[in-house]
């Protein structure tokens, strides 16, 4: 194992800052869902998707390796007086699998710590 900065990227290269995120499970289904929130994506406000590589899926990347998840859906959300300022991203996705769930976990865990935010699980 390398000892790696954990880091969120939708573009190669290209580590975005992640504000926010909110974990549910359901019990009846046995699904994780995870909503990341971006204030701000460093893709958009340089325009990124233009001139550098997409890897067509989100990238969580540590010391054991790297995360590759398929969005379930992406929201760009605009807001301001004439509703055109970029107030924040959403990028949701799910996992369906308990040792992938614990394998996310220890990724949060070690982003959290990397970024100064508090990280807590039930």
């Amino acid at each position: 194992m390398t000892n790696t900065n954990p880091s969120i990227e939708f573009f190669v290269g290209l580590s975005e800052e992640l504000t926010n995120v909110s974990l549910k499970h359901n019990p009846r289904t046995n699904v994780y869902t995870v909503v990341f929130f971006f204030e701000k994506l460093k893709a958009l406000e340089k325009f990124q998707s233009f001139t550098t590589q997409t890897y067509g899926d989100l990238r969580l990347m540590d010391e054991e390796g790297t995360i590759t998840v398929q969005p379930l859906g992406t929201r760009v959300i605009f807001g301001g007086d004439d509703g055109d300022d970029l107030m924040g991203v959403e990028c949701r996705f799910e996992i369906h699998d308990d040792e992938h769930w614990d394998r996310f976990l220890r990724f949060m865990e070690r982003y959290a710590e990397a970024n100064g935010m508090e990280f807590t699980k039930k």
